[in-house]
């Protein structure tokens, strides 16, 4: 297995929880620390301070160090190299549809 296809792997099992995909929303906004990302979840900070491990081990945030606070912040490498693995089956899907309407057409 490559590097890429373990960060590609990483980064998708990461995204699979909704709640880790509203904390990258959140981030995409600007760091913010644990307090701050678990105020809108009806979940305990230690929960959401677990989803961000998850999320910093797949290379999504890192945790910064301010005094007593740790600010998360969101690293766009991952999700771009996990785009552009996306876009070469987009283009499979549009030409497939593309078929699929075509043949639909010629049964009207």
């Amino acid at each position: 297995m490559t590097t890429a296809t373990d960060t590609l792997s990483s980064t998708f099992a990461a995204l699979a929880d909704p709640t880790r995909r509203a904390i990258l929303d959140r981030l995409a906004q600007g760091e913010a620390t644990v307090n701050e990302l678990a105020k809108p979840f009806p979940i305990s900070v230690q929960a959401v301070s677990k989803h961000l491990k998850v999320l910093e081990a797949a290379g999504l945030i890192t945790r910064g160090r301010t005094a007593q606070l740790r600010p998360s912040r969101l690293e766009g490498e991952p999700l771009k190299e996990a785009t552009e693995w996306l876009v070469e089956y987009r283009r499979f899907w549009s030409g497939s549809f593309a078929r699929l309407d075509a043949r639909l057409r010629k049964r009207e």
